[in-house]
């Protein structure tokens, strides 16, 4: 009889050691998920950090014209106007580079797309975006999706 309560305390004993391996299995998952979810976090409050100050730089430009020649040589006459379409621009890379990161929702997504859209359609951004060196001052992600989602819509009108 002592055999059989051995063999059954053994096996109570695996069981206990199973749960606990399991358990500790499932609460590394969730940590893992949870550490991702708060990079991601991390990444998206730098990114509104940085947007920010590039909001901040831009303003001072529109506010003050002569300024922005510290970072570029563009016509005097066009300062202002070109200062705007950077800011705005700048604007439309942050909600791009949220929409990279599923930030965004879809609907918020299209709501963006229809501004720019409509921006690239009626406006003179589109004319200043071809003009200016684009490769110098944004990301080519943000470069191909203008060339290829906005652009074509306005020469398609």
């Amino acid at each position: 009889m002592k055999m059989s309560e051995l063999g059954l305390v053994e096996y109570f004993s695996m069981a206990e050691a199973l749960g606990i391996i399991a358990t500790m299995l499932i609460v590394l998952y969730f940590s893992r998920k949870q550490t991702q979810t708060l990079s991601i976090d991390i990444e998206t409050k730098i990114l509104n950090d940085l947007d920010e100050k590039l909001h901040e730089i831009t303003q001072m430009g529109i506010e003050r014209p002569e300024l922005i020649k510290v970072v570029s040589n563009v016509q005097s006459n066009l300062v202002p106007e070109v200062a705007y379409t950077y800011h705005i621009l700048y604007t439309f890379v942050h909600v791009f580079h949220m929409r990279q990161r599923k930030v965004l929702s879809d609907n918020d997504w299209t709501g963006w797309m229809r501004w720019m859209k409509s921006a690239f359609e009626q406006g003179t951004i589109s004319e200043i975006w071809k003009n200016i060196e684009v490769e110098k001052w944004f990301d080519p992600a943000f470069e191909e999706f203008i060339n290829k989602e906005l652009i074509p819509t306005v020469k398609n009108k």
